[in-house]
Formats: structure tokens, C-alpha cells, sequence
């Protein structure tokens, strides 16, 4: 390998980068456009579900009902509907995604037994939204109910029932607020770097089959090795870049908690940017069209990244058979390193398995993208 020429094509790709406001913008501009964008416009929490109260008795007792659910930040009143027709309408409108419906005789049944029943009415057409928000009413009901019962005990002189009651006091470690921001922002790292990094380096050899200086390139005594090194260096160094962006943006921008070695994010971030350059490589060599290059490296990058990495969709609740595809989907591995080296603080020895599965997929990934490249124009 001939450091001279490695230089001279690093250096010629470099200058191709700079001198093409295309190149610049998917590697300066897309990176803080995505976290923008991913950061918060992407969220699974669940806060404000929109509440029509039918409150068919205004007592105090069915006003205290109301306050208790709307004094957290779960729920907010949108409508207070005086009949069921007005209920209907305003769930078609989409005013409010769940209805409570206070009975006429609720407060008596309530003095006379303790317990009274409590109507609610979901909205599902958003499944996530509704599994979560009716969590949240059983939550403040099951509060409320024994709140009421130990009064309803008071009040008739009687003990309340405490046989056989379970005290449950969950503890929740690595993410404390249940905040989803530290869930998605690192998982957004990896989507980011394979989109930028696959992008730009589609772009790298179909870019001279197109303006027909591949024949230039291939009279050069330059070796095949020498040219794709040459050729990834740069883009490898704006890949480094940009990744100390986006986590830097996690960590300081997004409050994402940083719990983990900066030692062990740069090797997996080394790691995942070579595996990403390598396929965009490859794909360049394969297709000789700049548009065409960049759509399959799009293909082979973003949407496995996306759906099947663990980002969106929890790999555990996938199909058996999905599940096994996913063990093909190298960002699946960078995901759960980041994560983990964000929130549990774990090191190189706690992640071996993903960690190794980075290193045989660059290597793998590399080694074809070096025997791709011929030296001939057929």
C-alpha cells in the first residue's frame, strides 16, 4: 500500500466534498435537522389525554371524582357534554379521547355499599394512546376506590378490610422518570449516522462512472485498496463528527443521562460507522447511478434501522421469525450498545456480544466492499 497515493485520493475526495453543497448539506445540515425532528416530534409518553366528563349528578362527591382525575397531569377536561348525544358527538369530532360517565345515583350507592360503578369510554382507533391512557384511569380509580372505601369504613364504625391487600412499591431503575425522550434521542444516533454515512459514500465511485473520469481513475497504478481507504477516510472522519454532534446534542441539548465511558461509545461509534461507509461503498461500486445508489443505500440502511433495530418496535414482542431476521440488522447491536452506555452505564465486558457482532459485521462488510472494485470498465 503506497501512503502517497492513499493521500492523493483522500485528499481528491475531500475537496470533492467540499466543492458539492449536496455532499455538505446530508453532512452537516441532516444531522441537526434530524435530531431536531426526531428529538421531539418522536415521543411514546402519554400526558393531557383529552377527557368529556358526563357528570349525570353534580354532587360534590362526583366534582371530587372529576378533580381527582384531572389533578395529575394525565388527563384534561376538553367538554363537559350535557346528554349522551352530546357524548357521541363530541367522541366523533375527536374532542376528547375517553368519556366518564358519573351515574344519576352514584353518591348514594356510594354511602349505602361503598362501592358504586364508574363508566369510561375510550376512543381506540389510536390502540397506543388508549392501552396507555386506560392504565392511567385504572390507576387513579383503583386510588380513588380505596380512598372512598376507607371512608365509607370510618363513617359506619367498621374496620377496613385489610386481609389478603398487597402493598406494591415498584422501583425503576436506568430511566427513573419513565421519560421516553431517554428511550428515543439515542436510538436516533444510529439512525443518523447510517442515513448520513450510507448517503454520502453511495455517492463515491458511481459519482465517476457518471462524469466519466472512471477512466482516469483505473490508467492510476492505484490499487483497489488504496482506493476505497482513500475514498472512506473522509467520509469516515465526518461520520466521527457528526456522531460526537448527535451525542453531545443527547447529552447536553436533551438532558439524556450520560451514565457510561466515552472509551466505550467511540469504539462501538467507530465500529458502526465502518459497517455504514462499507455498505455505501459497496452499493456505489455495484450501481452506476448516482440517483440509483443512493435510493438502495437508503433502502439498506433506513428502513432496517428504523423497524427492525429496536428503535420503534421492541425486538422481544416481534414474531420468532422476524426476530431472527433482526440478528442480521447490524444497527440492532450499535442501538442496544448506545442505550446501555446512556442509561445502565455499561462497559466494553458488559456488551461482548454486541460489540463482537459490530466487529464481524465491519470486517465481513469491509472485506467485500475491498474485493468489489475492479480495475476495468466492463
Amino acid at each position: 500500500m503506497n501512503l502517497g497515493r492513499l493521500y492523493a485520493i483522500a485528499f481528491k475526495e475531500t475537496l470533492q466534498v467540499w466543492r458539492d453543497p449536496r455532499s455538505l448539506a446530508i453532512a452537516l445540515l441532516m444531522p441537526l435537522l434530524q435530531m431536531v425532528v426526531l428529538g421531539y416530534g418522536v415521543s411514546l409518553d402519554v400526558r393531557r389525554v383529552g377527557l368529556c366528563v358526563y357528570d349525570q349528578e353534580r354532587s360534590q362527591i362526583s366534582r371530587e371524582l372529576v378533580e381527582r382525575f384531572t389533578a395529575s397531569d394525565w388527563f384534561r377536561i376538553n367538554a363537559k357534554p350535557p346528554d349522551d348525544r352530546a357524548v357521541r358527538e363530541a367522541m366523533d369530532r375527536g374532542d376528547c379521547a375517553a368519556v366518564m360517565t358519573i351515574p344519576v345515583n352514584f353518591s348514594r350507592v356510594l354511602a349505602e355499599t361503598g362501592k358504586a360503578s364508574l363508566q369510561t369510554v375510550f376512543d381506540a382507533t389510536d390502540v397506543n394512546t388508549t392501552n396507555i391512557a386506560t392504565g392511567y384511569a385504572q390507576g387513579v380509580v383503583g386510588m380513588i376506590t380505596a380512598d372512598f372505601e376507607s371512608r365509607w369504613a370510618a363513617s359506619h364504625g367498621v374496620q377496613p378490610p385489610t386481609v389478603g391487600m398487597i402493598d406494591l412499591r415498584p422501583r425503576v431503575w436506568f430511566n427513573e422518570g419513565l421519560d421516553s425522550r431517554n428511550f428515543i434521542i439515542p436510538g436516533v444516533v444510529a439512525i443518523i449516522l447510517g442515513l448520513v454515512g450510507a448517503q454520502l459514500t453511495s455517492l463515491t465511485v458511481s459519482r465517476e462512472w457518471e462524469r466519466g473520469t472512471m477512466e482516469q481513475l483505473i490508467s492510476t497504478p492505484v490499487t483497489a485498496l488504496e482506493l476505497m481507504i482513500g475514498k472512506l477516510a473522509p467520509y469516515f472522519m465526518i461520520g466521527l463528527f457528526d456522531a460526537a454532534f448527535c451525542l453531545c446534542a443527547a447529552a447536553f441539548w436533551f438532558q439524556v443521562p450520560f451514565r457510561g465511558g466515552v472509551g466505550t461509545l467511540i469504539l462501538t461509534t467507530a465500529l458502526f460507522t465502518l459497517v455504514v461507509l462499507g455498505i455505501g461503498y459497496l452499493v456505489s461500486v455495484r450501481v452506476r447511478s448516482q440517483l440509483g445508489a443512493s435510493q438502495i443505500a437508503l433502502l439498506l440502511t433506513m428502513l432496517p434501522t428504523t423497524l427492525l433495530s429496536g428503535f420503534t418496535f421492541p425486538i422481544d414482542q416481534m414474531p420468532a421469525a422476524i426476530r431472527a431476521v433482526t440478528l442480521f440488522v447490524y444497527a440492532r447491536y450499535y442501538v442496544t450498545i448506545v442505550r446501555a452506555v446512556f442509561l445502565k452505564g455499561s462497559t466494553i465486558g458488559d456488551l461482548r456480544l454486541p460489540v463482537m457482532s459490530l466487529v464481524l459485521f465491519a470486517a465481513i462488510i469491509i472485506w467485500i466492499a475491498a474485493r468489489s472494485f475492479h480495475k476495468r470498465l466492463d
